[in-house]
């Protein structure tokens, strides 16, 4: 967690911002079309990108983000072009904050599991209409508008 000062001179309570790291993992196809990973959370009855809490305050958002990727779809992943931080209010109405990184696969296989009971590898169109929340829809078209990664290159 991390504390945001207040610097106007007002006694306040210090604001705990969550902190987080996630993925948008994309992959070619056999065609050569780009595809991407979508996630289903039973829980949050919402689809959208793997992503969770840093471990402790001395995780980095990155080796969160490969971390939570990895545990929440089976996919290893490398990382490539850091996007665009998101922050939003979560379901407890706690300030979190999540650093994304576009990723590709470098080996592994989906298992459902306690908090993803389900994966796709989904066109960009398809992506667009299945997430659940703007802010995941505001990462793809940033991922989409960057091209193709140095990470799926690879």
């Amino acid at each position: 967690m991390m504390v945001i000062a207040d610097t106007s001179g007002v006694a306040k309570t210090p604001t705990i911002v969550i902190r987080a790291g996630g993925g948008v993992v994309t992959r070619l196809d056999r065609h050569g079309r780009r595809e991407v990973l979508i996630i289903h959370r039973p829980r949050s009855k919402d689809w959208s990108f793997p992503k969770g809490k840093c471990d402790s305050h001395d995780e980095s958002y990155k080796a969160a983000a490969l971390r939570e990727v990895l545990e929440e779809t089976g996919y290893r992943c490398a990382i490539g072009n850091r996007l665009t931080p998101v922050e939003y209010n979560d379901r407890q109405g706690r300030r979190k904050r999540v650093h994304y990184w576009e990723m590709a696969v470098l080996e592994g296989s989906f298992t459902p599991n306690e908090e993803v009971d389900r994966a796709k590898w989904v066109t960009f169109a398809r992506a667009f209409e299945k997430l659940s929340h703007k802010r995941d829809r505001r990462l793809l078209a940033e991922v989409q508008e960057i091209g193709i990664s140095d990470a799926e290159a690879a």
